[in-house]
């Protein structure tokens, strides 16, 4: 059970852990209640917070979307991309499910 990021702060770490926990993935935060125990430990080694990957075998995936989240690249699977309606063309955000300019429904 490795560690796959270190964060900044227990927002973060939460933020990430979510992200591989939405893949499937099994993970957790450590070292959280450090975090928050000591004046100024943002600024000391080892107290940051770190999402660790639970399962051996998916610590390679997990790698990679952590990748994806530092990268900036946290949109990368087709179900958070941005669609283009097929009945207008008209561009959306991916939480919408039908076309705002048309109605015409999202297709899958």
């Amino acid at each position: 059970m490795p560690n796959v990021f270190t964060a900044q702060n227990p927002t973060e770490a939460h933020f990430v852990m979510g992200l591989l926990q939405a893949e499937g993935l099994d993970a957790e935060v450590r070292k959280e209640s450090l975090f928050t125990t000591v004046d100024g430990a943002s600024a000391l080694a080892g107290m940051l917070p770190e999402v660790w990957a639970l399962n051996p075998d998916q610590v390679a995936q997990a790698q990679a979307i952590v990748d994806r989240y530092v990268s900036g690249k946290i949109n990368a699977s087709p179900a958070m991309s941005p669609w283009t309606c097929a009945q207008c063309g008209e561009s959306h955000e991916p939480q919408f499910t039908s076309c705002w300019k048309c109605g015409a429904v999202k297709a899958d």
